[in-house]
């Protein structure tokens, strides 16, 4: 998204560098691209821990591309607000083209040369369109509050810290004011996004300690 602030911190980066030494033989491994999925409340560090990896997999010679849930919302920001506030039931999963984001996660693991996605121009309230080339691209890492549901995946990653928790780091993105409504959708989201845990293969817990879920 167009606009974003991504404040990464050691602890993002500690953390990939621990997820990225456990997959990187798989990765290397696979005959096609490598997807992963990070998920997790807002403020959670969803977007830092996906460029985090990203990087992370760039010191091993391993090219990634990032995709942000953010861009593929059905409506522009301002507008998905005034639906939220129009209709609660809009919060939740059918605000976002998750189908398309998943289909765009099945065509890098296809082999496509490249993909068109939305892109928000946060600023404007507008969602407009980019080509991103997926050429000498290795691994694509979806990250995003719905991620867990998309079904190409090889890995999921869930960032286990609640909305109470990310207040600080919430507020230091900036990207809106936040009001009672907006707590409100908060824990709508935590209601829906906490039984996405059970998807995940790697756990981020609160503390950004990692654990790998066997089975």
């Amino acid at each position: 998204m167009r606009g974003d602030i991504i404040l990464i911190g050691e602890e993002h980066r500690r953390a990939a560098g621990i997820i990225v030494a456990h997959l990187i033989d798989e990765i290397r491994a696979l005959p096609r691209r490598f997807t992963m999925t990070v998920a997790g409340e807002s403020g959670s560090g969803k977007s830092e821990m996906g460029k985090a990896l990203a990087e992370a997999l760039a010191e091993r010679d391993v090219h990634a591309a990032v995709l942000q849930q953010d861009d593929y919302y059905v409506l522009p920001p301002r507008f998905n607000d005034a639906a939220r506030r129009a209709n609660f039931a809009w919060v939740g999963p059918t605000e976002v083209r998750l189908d398309l984001l998943d289909a765009h996660l099945q065509a890098a693991r296809e082999g496509a040369d490249e993909i068109v996605k939305p892109l928000v121009v946060y600023e404007d309230n507008r969602i407009d369109e980019e080509t991103l080339s997926l050429e000498g691209v290795h691994a694509v890492i979806a990250e995003g509050v719905y991620t867990s549901l998309c079904d190409h995946v090889d890995r999921r990653v869930f960032i286990a810290r609640n909305r109470l928790e990310t207040l600080e780091h919430r507020m230091k993105r900036g990207r809106e004011e936040f009001d009672l409504f907006i707590e409100d959708v908060l824990v709508a989201e935590h209601n829906i996004i906490s039984q996405h845990r059970d998807r995940a293969d790697i756990v981020i817990t609160r503390e950004y300690d990692v654990d790998f879920v066997e089975g």
